[in-house]
């Protein structure tokens, strides 16, 4: 089982080395998706055209893929940026983001899993079932499904893709393909009111592959650090007579700021 410690230890990493992560994300998150990463202490580049996309991958110690604002020329940046990741072994992150509000969404997931399968897909749970195959309740990006209710969907998904999936909800659920799994309990409902939260959770996936090699590890300690830093930044915001909009500033605070005694304290995580 993992420890508040082990994840810990691969905070420290990431802050030593910096990574670079390389984003193929929306245009409504760019800016909040860059400011987390650089809260937490990774470098973030942000590389759409398909003139050079191939040649970031290569740079990159993870890719971040999300289809939050689709158009042709972006899915065929990221299929190249995908199979450049894929052939140097550079870990890749897909953010699956409304993909089952309309056809269209779906194709690009088709399309760019048959590019190479990433090594982590997360997504609530409307859009985990919807990858998955069967049917679900979404309005535009946000999920009406439970995310104990996708955790067949991505048992199964995560056993014929080999990613490690992760379904993000009031708990966060990380599965992969060994059968591991862990239920993640912090967090705010402010979270889910500030855009690009959820993008920017992916975008710390990626940076924590980054300096961890075990994919699922990396996804958890992720998802841990955001929630506690999203629970604090709560906290400290309502106690300041503030609302969503400080909370904005107030996880990125949390983000930067986080200590590890802090997060052994706050951290609820339980193997399931």
């Amino acid at each position: 089982m993992l420890r508040p410690e082990d994840l810990w230890d691969d905070v420290l990493a990431l802050r030593a080395s910096c990574p670079l992560v390389h984003n193929v994300t929306n245009l409504v998150v760019m800016n909040f998706t860059a400011n987390l990463l650089l809260a937490l202490g990774a470098s973030p580049v942000m590389a759409h055209a398909r003139d050079e996309v191939e040649a970031m991958a290569a740079l990159a110690g993870a890719v971040v893929l999300n289809i939050g604002t689709l158009q042709p020329d972006w899915v065929e940046s990221m299929a190249l940026a995908l199979r450049a990741a894929r052939a140097r072994g550079t870990p890749v992150v897909l953010d699956p983001v409304g993909v089952g509000a309309t056809a269209y969404r779906r194709d690009a997931v088709r399309v760019l899993r048959a590019a190479g399968e990433p090594d982590v897909l997360r997504g609530n749970a409307a859009e985990i079932i919807a990858v998955a195959g069967a049917a679900a309740a979404a309005r535009g990006v946000d999920s009406l499904a439970a995310a104990d209710t996708a955790l067949a969907a991505a048992r199964g998904l995560s056993r014929d893709s080999g990613a490690v999936v992760c379904i993000s909800g009031e708990h966060d659920h990380v599965v992969d393909s060994a059968g591991r799994h862990v239920r993640l309990s912090n967090g705010h409902v402010w979270m889910t009111r500030v855009t690009g939260v959820g993008c920017g959770a992916s975008a710390l996936v990626g940076a924590f592959a980054a300096v961890q090699r075990d994919r699922w590890r990396a996804t958890v300690a992720a998802m841990a650090y955001l929630g506690v830093a999203g629970e604090l930044a709560a906290e400290r915001t309502i106690a300041a007579g503030g609302g969503v909009g400080s909370f904005q500033v107030a996880l990125l605070d949390a983000v930067h700021l986080l200590d590890g005694d802090t997060f052994a304290a706050r951290l609820r995580l339980e193997a399931a």
